[in-house]
């Protein structure tokens, strides 16, 4: 699909986290290079979040592993719009 509007949308991505990949995982959207051990732990807390988002693509992120590894953080976020801080790496 060239328009990904559809799928950041259904994900209810709240301005700033926008990442290069949209995926849906049971009632999740997964925004980004989100590491898998993120979304492991979300399933199994069955978190009342719309989903994770991993901004941008930070070095040192599921798929950017190559070069200076920069520090970033995996958000969760709500469908109000409510943002926090699910995992810093």
């Amino acid at each position: 699909m060239k328009d990904v509007t559809a799928y950041k949308q259904k994900a209810q991505l709240p301005r700033g986290l926008g990442g290069c990949h949209t995926a849906f995982v049971d009632d999740y959207a997964i925004e980004g290079h989100v590491p898998a051990s993120d979304i492991k732990r979300l399933l199994e807390q069955k978190s009342d979040v719309r989903g994770l988002a991993v901004p941008g693509m930070p070095m040192g992120s599921p798929g950017m592993e190559y070069g200076k590894k920069v520090p970033y953080e995996t958000f969760s976020y709500t469908a109000e719009g409510e943002v926090s801080v699910f995992a810093s790496h």
